[in-house]
């Protein structure tokens, strides 16, 4: 599918996404497709590193979880506006990741050492979040305050008391927004200099130095970029669930959820990380569903069964649902030439 294609199906995919919602009554269904564009939010920052750069983290929490602490400290300990504190989130979140970034890229750390040292840095900040009480509240998490008035929902960036609309779909076209930036993003990246120089390095460091890039400062670009997005999804979670604790921030369950959507969406696309996150939230619905009718309300079988079809997507479709889906249209193509 060349790239006037794939942007052709973006779009169609986002008019989708801005409209269905509003032909939804159901609460139940508008929580289940904000928390599906939220980890796509969460999957295209790992994307933009891992599928475009080829530098695979395992601990890209650390960007989601500074970025939730500096939002919500700012707000808690200073009383500063959120809309204030969310630029101050993620320029603080880049600044982090530029340090990782120049103590891993600079030493030539790659492939399973890179990811290893993600991993390092995030445990490291869940242990500081957990011992610097004074700052981060430790275990205890920082809870901020529910604004209640609805004429300050917009300014407080909180909607739970705001008007019908704001309070059903506030939240919704809150990440769809940052969705959409997010995509536009990497769909400009994608078609630059810069993605063709990140993707370059992907597939051989040492033929792109030779040719003349510095992929030291690429691979810079690319963990600053993927730091901004992360932190945005974030600051996100911060503004709708009002908590955040080191365990939430700097735990894996962020860290996996980011690189599971492109694996399985299709790693290096545009549109990967959302159809991953859709088949994951998908198909866990579904499973839990069917366990429940089955054999009742068993705890943890649901991931059993969910763990199952992974391994089974993971080992028959190795470009992920894009890949299946780019298979399927170039079939039907051929037919319809033929």
């Amino acid at each position: 599918m060349n790239s006037r294609g794939q942007l052709l199906g973006l779009c169609v995919l986002m008019v989708i996404l801005a409209i269905g919602p509003l032909l939804i009554s159901s609460g139940r269904w508008i929580e289940f497709l904000e928390l599906t564009l939220f980890v796509a939010v969460l999957g295209q920052g790992w994307n933009v590193l891992a599928g475009y750069g080829g530098q695979y983290s395992f601990g890209h929490a650390v960007f989601f979880g500074t970025g939730a602490y500096i939002q919500a400290l700012l707000q808690f300990k200073f009383g500063w506006n959120p809309w204030v504190a969310m630029w101050f989130a993620m320029s603080g979140t880049t600044l982090i990741a530029a340090g990782i970034g120049y103590l891993s890229f600079r030493y030539g750390l790659r492939g399973s050492y890179f990811a290893l040292i993600t991993l390092a840095f995030a445990e490291a900040f869940h242990v500081l979040a957990r011992s610097l009480d004074s700052i981060t509240e430790g275990g205890r998490g920082v809870q901020l305050s529910l604004n209640q008035d609805p004429s300050q929902a917009i300014a407080e960036f909180q909607f739970n008391f705001a008007g019908p609309f704001l309070k059903t779909y506030g939240f919704y076209y809150t990440i769809f927004i940052i969705l959409l930036i997010t995509y536009l993003l990497t769909w400009l990246m994608s078609n630059s200099r810069f993605g063709a120089q990140l993707i370059a390095v992907r597939e051989n460091e040492e033929a792109a130095m030779a040719l003349g890039i510095d992929a030291f400062r690429v691979k810079m670009k690319a963990i600053c970029l993927s730091a901004i997005i992360t932190s945005s999804a974030g600051v996100y979670y911060v503004q709708k669930f009002l908590f955040i604790e080191p365990g939430i921030a700097y735990g894996p369950a962020k860290s996996v959820e980011a690189l599971f959507a492109p694996i399985i969406g299709g790693l290096g696309t545009i549109v990967g990380p959302l159809l991953g996150s859709f088949f994951i939230h998908g198909v866990g619905e579904v499973a839990k569903e069917v366990i429940v009718y089955f054999v009742g309300d068993r705890p943890g079988v649901d991931l059993i069964f969910f763990g199952m079809i992974l391994i089974l997507v993971l080992a028959f479709l190795p470009r992920g649902l894009y890949g299946l889906l780019e298979m399927l249209w170039l079939r039907l193509r051929g037919k319809h030439n033929a």
